[in-house]
Parts: C-alpha cells; structure tokens; sequence
C-alpha cells in the first residue's frame, strides 16, 4: 500500500497489503515498513510476526527497493512487545497448544514454535536490502528483537527501552540474548539490563552504542531515518548488498574466516560495471545512476 501524498519508487508500487503493516515508497529505492497496532501499542500477535517475515522476504528481492526504514505508528510506542493477554490464550510460544500428555512431545512442539518465531525476526536480517529501526515511545521486549536484527537504529529521545521477558517468567527467546551482546561493548551492561528487566532510555543507549543516534521527536528520528535510507539507496546496490552480507557474516566469525569469504565474495563482485560508474561519476561530479540488483 502506497501512502497518499508519497511518490513510489519506480517499478515498487505493487501492493503490499498486509494486516497490522503500512507498506510504501516515500523515496526512489525507499520502502518504508509501519507496524501499524497502535490502539495495543503495536503489541505483536501471531500474525503480525508472519506478515513481517513474508513483507520483508518480498522487499528482499525486490529491485526496486534498495534500502528499507522500520517505524512504528502512533506517538506512543514503536511496539509494546508480544500481547501476552492474546498469547496466553494458547497456541503462541508462551502456552503452545500440544495434543500430546508427554512432556517431551509438548517441548518439542514448543522448539518448533520457537525456532518459527526466530525464523521470522531474522528475515530482518537476512534481507538482502539494509534495514533503519526508527524507535520510540515504548520500545519492549519484541522491540529489541526486531531492531537489533535490523542493521542501523536511531531513535526518539523519548525512547523507553526494556528486555522485559524476565518480568514475565521466561529468558528472552527470539533473539535479543543473542545479538544484545554483538551490539554493544559491555556485557557487564547487558546482563544487568537483561536480569533486572529495568527500562532505559535512549541517551543510555546511545552512550553503550545500541542506538547510532538520537533526536528530539519521533517526528525528527523519522527524517533522519529516511535521509540515511536515502543516502544509502543512492549506492551501488551490489556493493550495499555485499556489505551487509560480509559484515553480518564477518561478525559471527574470526577475522580470519571473514577476510577469506571476503575474497570470494569479492572475486565476482568487484567485477561490476558498477565499480566503474561510480569512479567515473566521482571524476566527473555528477551522480552515478545504478541498474536494478
């Protein structure tokens, strides 16, 4: 769904009518991705973690969309988290629903939800195209999952984080215990904001390095967000795309085993016409125009 008033990308203005999720194309190789529950905080029920695992599957492929910026609607929150009054009721990861009395048959049940849930919040991050998490309000739970699998996070000043699944009896499962700590340089202060479930705000997570920036509103956080998208849509979309896959790539590995993909990767890579377009574009000063990836 393109927003009234916004000019789509050229080729990208297919619908993508998803419940829960606004979809458009503000910019020229823009999508822009709105979680859109904002009467329960953007609280995540089931279908909103599929609808944002096959949107972000589609935006992946598409040639028209080179960068990606994730928000979410209203004032008051960017999600709240999972709505644990809905997951309660049975069939989520909290309370799966198994016909089976044998305990090991339920918690087998239960890994494959979990390992589903996972899948979803990590099509973020394998997107081909770089994701922007543009956060405010309330940012719970969930909301640390899916921008910490995104690849750049900004956010209001206003921001109030917390990873809050200790308050409700349960070690986080969906991500954030794994990519908190790749994220920022202290583990002594992800363990105490892990344990305690406690809320911080966004200055404290821009000084740990969560967040790469912080601005008065979410109005200004959002301008932000879309200029950086913007800014990166202008680029070879071959060398963002290889970018991101050789730092997420590099991040999990020794340096060793990163400099080696690297030089695969890069052996047919760096033989674009691209590399070419943009040197000649610098001497010249004029902006280098790209083919579709």
């Amino acid at each position: 769904m393109v927003s009234a008033g916004e000019k789509p990308a050229a080729g990208a203005a297919e619908e993508y009518n998803y419940e829960y999720f606004n979809v458009s194309f503000p910019q020229e190789y823009v999508a822009h991705v709105e979680i859109s529950r904002p009467e329960k905080l953007n609280a995540f029920v089931e279908k909103m973690w599929l609808n944002i695992s096959a949107i972000f599957a589609r935006l992946s492929h598409n040639p028209s969309v080179r960068a990606i910026l994730l928000t979410g609607a209203g004032e008051r929150a960017f999600t709240a988290g999972l709505d644990v009054q809905a997951a309660s009721q049975g069939g989520s990861i909290i309370n799966p629903l198994s016909p089976s009395p044998d305990v090991a048959r339920k918690a087998n049940t239960l890994r494959r939800d979990i390992l589903a849930f996972q899948a979803c919040i990590t099509a973020l991050e394998r997107c081909e195209k770089p994701v922007i998490a543009v956060l405010h309000g309330i940012s719970y739970g969930l909301a640390l999952d899916l921008s910490l699998a995104c690849d750049v996070r900004l956010a209001a000043a206003s921001t109030a984080f917390s990873v809050k699944e200790v308050d409700i009896g349960l070690a986080a499962d969906i991500g954030t215990l794994s990519r908190l700590p790749k994220a920022v340089g202290s583990a002594s202060w992800v363990k105490d904001v892990c344990l305690s479930a406690r809320v911080f705000g966004a200055e404290e997570a821009l000084r740990v390095g969560l967040v790469s920036g912080v601005y008065k509103d979410k109005g200004a956080a959002v301008a932000a967000g879309a200029e950086l998208a913007a800014a990166i849509a202008s680029k070879s979309p071959v060398a963002t795309a290889g970018t991101k896959e050789l730092l997420n790539y590099s991040r999990d590995r020794t340096v060793e085993e990163g400099l080696r993909y690297t030089a695969v990767w890069n052996m047919a890579m760096v033989q674009t016409g691209d590399v070419k377009d943009a040197l000649l574009s610098g001497l010249k000063k004029t902006r280098p125009v790209f083919a579709k990836l």
